[in-house]
């Protein structure tokens, strides 16, 4: 093989790497997943952009999110023992917005304006990460047993 022949396989190679690594980035969360958000979530760990974590092993609140026709609300709620949920009342307005193949949830509350988006959905986890590359990794809400 001559010495060209080398760096146009070489160059070729890097090309498809770049290539994969570009696909790899990109969201994988569609427009049918997004129903799945609705429902009570618990968080599970927060990634920092240092790459360190912080776990949550018990909380005290866990996020309701309610969404249809992408537009919603998300509010804070305290699971109680038999069975229901307490809540100071606040909701902060939500509304799905999708760009470039990526989907955002847009918050709007009393207190400010923000946006995180959707990494990843599936049944029993959801991933978020905010404007400051933190990474909320958050699990379905299993309400309290004691059998």
């Amino acid at each position: 093989m001559s010495f060209i022949n080398l760096i146009l396989t070489m160059k070729k190679i890097s090309i498809f790497f770049f290539a994969l690594l570009l696909i790899s980035c990109h969201s994988n969360v569609q427009q049918e997943d997004i129903a799945k958000l609705n429902g009570y979530w618990e968080i599970k760990q927060v990634k920092f952009s240092t790459g360190k974590t912080k776990d949550y092993k018990v909380n005290e609140t866990i996020d309701y999110f309610e969404l249809k026709d992408n537009h919603g609300f998300r509010q804070k709620v305290m699971p109680q023992f038999d069975g229901k949920f307490q809540t100071n009342g606040i909701k902060e307005n939500i509304k799905l917005v999708e760009n470039d193949n990526t989907f955002f949830i847009e918050y709007n509350a009393k207190f400010g304006k923000w946006k995180e988006e959707i990494i990843s959905i599936e049944d029993s986890t959801l991933v978020l990460k905010n404007k400051d590359n933190l990474e909320y990794t958050y699990k379905k809400f299993k309400p309290f047993s004691f059998k």
